[in-house]
């Protein structure tokens, strides 16, 4: 016997699955990155010390990504000068938040590249999400 599955028009279909955001942050920009560890990571620009444009962001994000009502927004960054308050502030908000020391991002010491910001905020993203299927562990300070 064979079935069919049909998805109803104007139906919720999020997928429910969590938001996985990175920090860069600066001295004039924090650049932020924000997936679901499944589609093309959203990356958004806002000024340093913001709370409402992340907060906006983190919202775009969630429509964007169709995630449902109970997703958990998890966040990582760097250790700097910024990072206890925005750490405080994030938990207040809900957010699992952890804060890693920059030396132990790890980067292909072989392939010889500039640790950009970028890549440090690729490098924390793809930490923080797990793998489909199963779990990661990350240091954090």
């Amino acid at each position: 016997m064979t079935t069919t599955r049909t998805v109803l028009r104007g139906k919720d279909t999020a997928d429910g699955g969590d938001l996985y955001m990175s920090f860069e942050l600066g001295d004039k920009q924090w650049h932020l990155s924000i997936g679901d560890s499944r589609r093309r990571v959203s990356r958004y620009t806002v000024g340093a010390g913001d709370t409402a444009a992340v907060a906006d962001c983190i919202v775009k994000a969630a429509a964007r990504l169709r995630t449902g009502a109970q997703a958990r927004v998890h966040s990582c960054y760097e250790a700097g000068r910024d990072g206890w308050w925005l750490h405080r502030w994030l938990s207040e908000l809900g957010v699992d938040s952890i804060v890693v020391d920059a030396a132990s991002i790890e980067v292909n010491r072989r392939a010889r590249r500039a640790k950009t910001d970028r890549r440090c905020g690729q490098a924390v993203g793809h930490a923080r999400s797990p793998p489909r299927g199963r779990a990661r562990l990350v240091g954090a300070t």
